[in-house]
């Protein structure tokens, strides 16, 4: 990627041609791609927001620094009549917020002295899109649906017509259930990463967590709590070493799919699609009022919510959940219809008792 020259405060003052708009406006875009790589933001992260800065760029009747709100409002309007959906128009919308975040804070002073003109972010509150606001929020089942679901779940896998891929599954769903693993974290992980040694339970070594807005994988150590450490012990015990014997490979996927790799002498990890297919074949046999939604991002905001139900702070959440913002960890808890009532009455039985005891 070649940088366009920088400016310092000795270059010329303004912009005397239409080349020299061009050469400062694509400065910019370039050393915003810098900051980004400095930052950690990886390749594809950076390509993807280079991308959608030059198709805003192109929408414009002038230079980037030039746009307003009613710009933004017609290139997000265009979107969508041209179909784009909700996650990805607000996925846009973000990256382009960031982008003149990003200029205001370091080109301002060069781009008034430069052309006069004060830049502006034209993504605010009224056109930058929120999936949550339109209507993503992701409301799991109820604990008694869950229960029931996995209940049968375990009783039929035994009796399947495929023994070890019905117990790989249902392994891989009661981790997403129960410790809110993200689907791609589940399936990345390695025998080794089954660490009974540390903690009073043990804990997986998730070494794909999700990096925020476009950071490479970040690790966490995610204890195994609400049952997870005997669902564990009971996969690698019982199962794990019949699909074939790389089963005492510490290198092996804990995850495998059926297939045999000759070259590296041990299987591939099951794919994201069979996971995904596990589950949805037993939600419409188990529980079919779910079926087409249950998913095993639902299943997380479940284990997020029963969890927070059953008393663990909000904090302890977020670690487990791997969240960089305590704001998104809130977002997962879907509490009871009563929440509000309970904690009414918990709060004033609270100082009740608080006056009997200076009564």
């Amino acid at each position: 990627m070649r940088l366009a020259v920088i400016r310092n405060l000795g270059s010329p003052r303004g912009l005397p041609t239409a080349a020299d708009v061009e050469d400062f406006e694509q400065e910019i875009v370039d050393q915003y791609a810098l900051a980004m790589a400095a930052a950690g933001f990886s390749d594809g992260h950076v390509s993807h927001t280079r991308a959608t800065i030059i198709e805003f760029a192109r929408s414009l009747p002038g230079p980037l620094w030039s746009a307003g709100c009613d710009d933004a409002d017609r290139f997000l309007a265009d979107m969508r009549r041209a179909g784009r959906t909700v996650s990805t128009r607000a996925g846009k919308a973000g990256a382009l917020a960031r982008c003149y975040d990003f200029v205001i804070a370091r080109y301002q002073d060069d781009i008034l002295a430069l052309t006069g003109v004060v830049v502006e972010q034209p993504i605010d509150e009224f056109n930058r899109q929120s999936g949550a606001s339109l209507g993503k929020v992701r409301v799991p089942p109820s604990d008694a649906e869950v229960d029931g679901l996995f209940a049968k779940w375990r009783v039929s896998v035994p009796a399947a017509r495929k023994y070890l891929p019905a117990a790989r599954d249902y392994f891989a769903a009661s981790l997403w259930r129960r410790l809110g693993l993200r689907i791609n974290e589940t399936r990345m992980l390695d025998i080794r990463d089954w660490r009974p040694d540390l903690g009073e339970f043990g804990k997986l070594h998730v070494r794909h967590g999700k990096g925020s807005r476009g950071r490479g994988p970040r690790a966490r150590l995610v204890p195994a709590i609400n049952g997870a450490d005997k669902l564990i012990d009971w996969w690698l015990a019982e199962v794990r070493h019949q699909f074939g014997n790389d089963g005492a490979d510490p290198d092996a996927p804990m995850l495998p799919s059926e297939r045999y790799d000759p070259d590296l002498d041990r299987h591939g990890r099951a794919s994201d699609d069979s996971l995904r297919q596990g589950l949805a074949a037993q939600t419409g046999r188990w529980l079919p009022g779910w079926s087409g939604r249950l998913t095993p991002h639902v299943l997380r905001h479940h284990c997020a919510s029963s969890l927070y139900s059953s008393g663990m702070d909000l904090k302890a959440l977020q670690e487990l959940l791997g969240h960089e913002w305590l704001s998104t960890t809130t977002r997962y808890i879907h509490v009871r219809s009563d929440h509000i009532e309970q904690a009414w009455v918990h709060a004033n039985r609270r100082v009740e008792t608080r006056f009997e005891g200076e009564v």
